[in-house]
């Protein structure tokens, strides 16, 4: 009742080309963690600002007045930033808001018959808000909108997108679970004739710690508004033509799941690892290696400040590493 009531520039542009969606750099994590534990969570309770695009009902009142920021270099070129700040509002709800600025490299400019006409960079801002509430001590809602401003080459377009999620957390059993809605919406300004939709998608996560050890086990299920998750197969002795895309059962179903495992033996520290299979299939033959959809990450809180660092090599040419530092100024000015 309550969700009811409420890889880099080519293939961003590739995408806008062909009428579908101009906008999955909106599944890039702003958040270390949830990079670490196989590059989204959306069950992951931390008192950490940088979790609320993966699920805004992870913002609370325990966020007091924090600050944070996020660097990520993203395969070739890419470089993400981002900046969010996140208050109490009342003592059941709170809100943030927030600045996400992806800057795709420098690209050349060519006619249609090939003839350069110069340089361009490709660039998307997101200008988010955010709001939660505590319905009971373990029930939570929230709603995200995020406003979209992309600029490639003399092409422009502008679109609104609405995330809507809710969080059960048991302190006692340490056990979350979280739904979530993401990127409704569309387009106000076109790029041109064709319209192009967000990457609209519905996400369950889990995510409860293994007994009494300081272990946790996390899984998010994602793409769920389909089945099929392609995995592309090459031969290696015609590279000149594209790979075959396959699909199995077992495949799929992987295809659909971040996993993750977390060592936190104090609330102070962690260290995460992930697996994306979805990642690794994507990669075609010729460009992963057995590393492709692993990702690593550690984190530390010292006194009001939290730092947080994640990596992933999706190919063999090709690297991710993002950086989260965050205050919290109720604690740094009292």
């Amino acid at each position: 009742m309550v969700l009811a009531a409420i890889l880099p520039a080519a293939a961003v542009c590739a995408n806008a080309q062909n009428g579908t969606s101009a906008y999955n750099f909106l599944e890039i994590p702003t958040s270390a963690h949830a990079f670490a534990l196989g590059g989204g969570a959306v069950a992951l309770i931390d008192d950490d600002v940088s979790l609320i695009d993966q699920n805004p009902a992870l913002l609370g009142p325990e966020i007091d007045r924090q600050l944070g920021f996020t660097y990520m270099h993203w395969l070739g070129a890419s470089n993400f930033a981002s900046v969010r700040y996140g208050m109490p509002a009342g003592e059941r709800g709170a809100w943030s808001a927030g600045l996400r600025y992806l800057n795709f490299g420098t690209m050349t400019a060519t006619e249609a018959d090939g003839t350069v006409t110069g340089t361009f960079t490709p660039q998307d801002v997101v200008f988010e808000g955010a709001y939660s509430h505590d319905f009971t001590d373990r029930l939570r809602g929230g709603i995200m909108l995020n406003a979209i401003y992309s600029n490639y080459e003399q092409y422009s377009a502008f679109a609104l997108g609405v995330d809507l999620g809710i969080n059960y957390y048991n302190e006692e059993k340490d056990l979350s679970l979280s739904a979530v809605i993401k990127n409704l919406g569309g387009q106000l300004k076109r790029f041109n004739s064709t319209y192009d939709r967000l990457p609209f998608d519905i996400r369950l996560g889990y995510m409860q710690s293994l007994g009494s050890s300081p272990f946790s086990l996390s899984i998010t299920a994602h793409t769920l508004t389909k089945w099929k998750i392609g995995q592309y197969g090459h031969d290696s002795s015609k590279p000149e033509e594209e790979g075959e895309q396959k699909s199995n059962f077992m495949g799929n179903l992987f295809g659909h799941l971040n996993l993750g495992l977390q060592y936190q033996p104090t609330e102070k520290f962690y260290i995460a690892l992930g697996y994306n299979y979805k990642t690794k299939a994507e990669m075609s033959s010729y460009q992963r290696n057995f590393f492709s959809g692993f990702s690593l990450g550690t984190g530390l809180k010292v006194r009001a400040f939290s730092f947080g660092v994640s990596y992933a090599m999706p190919h063999k040419s090709g690297s991710s590493l993002m950086l989260n530092v965050s205050t919290t100024l109720g604690e740094l000015l009292n």
